[in-house]
């Protein structure tokens, strides 16, 4: 890996074919914003380690300097830069001029906004820039790390630069669908060049509490001792990589710590075991959460499905242990999933046995099945068209004399399904989950959870929007 100050960027690389060589360029990413939005923060996490000089003042940036970067087997190079202001003048307007240097020679622009903050006037006379460049531009809503915020973001569609992605640079949230769409907005490569890019293996993050038996879940797909086994809890720290072949189609799955705390309670060892768990979850397209059938549903299982859940990916659960689990065992789990799970009903269900081999083939196509409620969309026209139906057959409550209408849906993104809902007031979070399960009965979505943002035409105060996470 090397790191240079940018001068003249998008440097071909040779790559050779055959006797012969050929010039494939890197894409180029710059990532600008006013100062102090998070920048080199944002660039620390695409590059995966501490680089870029990040402190909590205005102007540490000044040069454009650019890393090499990989997503997913994508080489790309990544340019830091200054914090942009218009009107700058001395230092702050030469800082400026090699930011828009960066754009100037960049492939995708990833313009970084405070989410905490909003849109500012200095943001939206640089979105008057970024539009003259022409160049592709990503709005990265910076220091999202909560979902109240993730709501709030969505204000940011007001900036005319399409979805904002909410991210949180510093602890890694959301920041493996920004980096998928920053691949979806390179530059296609000409078919003469390479061949076309085949999809890789679909990555999945296999989690569950200590002991509960993911190693051995992972040596029986790879078929030989990929993970170590041992009945002492906690023998996996790091995450495990192995690719497995499962219905004839290949799964890079990842091999996690179990989790026995949270991460702030944790320490040592365990600590950073639970951020590489984090990270792996973060980094996954579909988890599949792994639960003892022969014991009673934890705290701790609990708390790694609200982590999974409110990471974005899909979701299966594998029941282990099955071959332990006798006729009154059985009763008992459905009560217990029907009281402790009741928050997850869209997530889809496996009874398995590691030791044994029981069913691990069903693995696949429920993997397959919540990928695809993960990456689905749907049509506005057809969304609306049934939206109007389902609303005028249960419309909302009269609350004060007045009902909320829902005058207009949209599905701005996926991976996972993303609806935003634009009405004339506020609406009740239960009719929001109401809203969320007949939509859910419609179209399928099972194996995801699915995002609602509520945008009131008129919002009176804070509570003006509102947001439900299935």
């Amino acid at each position: 890996m090397r790191d240079t100050e940018v001068e003249l960027s998008g440097v071909p690389e040779q790559t050779p074919v055959g006797d012969e060589e050929i010039e494939v360029a890197v894409p180029v990413v710059a990532v600008v914003g006013r100062p102090n939005v998070g920048k080199s923060t944002l660039v620390n996490r695409i590059i995966g380690r501490r680089q870029a000089v990040v402190e909590d003042v205005p102007g540490v940036t000044r040069d454009r300097v650019a890393y090499d970067a990989t997503w997913v087997g994508r080489e790309f190079t990544v340019v830091d830069t200054g914090g942009w202001e218009p009107d700058a003048r001395d230092r702050a307007a030469a800082i400026a001029r090699q930011a828009e240097a960066a754009i100037a020679t960049a492939d995708v622009v990833l313009f970084v906004v405070d989410a905490t903050i909003g849109a500012t006037d200095d943001d939206e006379k640089a979105v008057k820039m970024l539009r003259r460049s022409k160049k592709p531009v990503l709005l990265v809503a910076n220091k999202v790390d909560n979902q109240q915020r993730e709501v709030e973001a969505q204000s940011l569609w007001s900036l005319g630069l399409g979805q904002p992605w909410p991210v949180s640079a510093l602890h890694g949230r959301g920041s493996g669908e920004l980096l998928d769409a920053v691949l979806d907005a390179f530059p296609k490569e000409a078919p003469v060049q390479r061949e076309p890019r085949r999809r890789g293996p679909r990555r999945v993050a296999l989690v569950g509490r200590p002991n509960v038996g993911k190693s051995s879940l992972l040596n029986r797909l790879a078929k030989h001792e990929r993970s170590v086994v041992d009945p002492v809890a906690g023998t996996t720290v790091d995450p495990v990589d192995s690719l497995v072949t499962i219905d004839n189609e290949v799964w890079q799955f990842v091999d996690t710590a179990g989790l026995r705390k949270r991460v702030g309670q944790a320490s040592g060892t365990e600590y950073y075991a639970s951020l590489r768990t984090a990270g792996a979850i973060e980094a996954s397209e579909v988890t599949v959460v792994l639960l003892d059938a022969s014991e009673v549903i934890s705290e701790q299982d609990q708390r790694l499905l609200t982590m999974v859940s409110e990471a974005g990916r899909g979701v299966v659960l594998a029941f282990n242990k099955w071959d332990l689990v006798d006729g009154d065992r059985r009763w008992y789990l459905d009560k217990e999933i029907d009281r402790e799970l009741k928050r997850i009903p869209w997530a889809l269900r496996v009874n398995i046995s590691s030791l044994t081999g029981r069913s691990v083939e069903k693995l696949a196509p429920a993997l397959r099945k919540a990928l695809a409620s993960w990456e689905k969309r749907i049509a506005t026209g057809r969304l609306n068209q049934w939206l109007t139906a389902l609303t005028q057959a249960t419309p909302h409550p009269v609350r004060g004399g007045r009902a909320p209408r829902i005058m207009f849906a949209t599905q701005p993104g996926n991976r996972p399904p993303k609806f935003v809902l634009f009405t004339t007031g506020q609406l009740d979070a239960g009719y929001v989950r109401f809203v969320e399960r007949k939509l859910r009965e419609e179209f399928g979505f099972e194996g995801t959870p699915i995002e609602i943002a509520v945008k009131p035409r008129k919002q009176l105060g804070p509570g003006g929007r509102g947001k439900a996470h299935g």
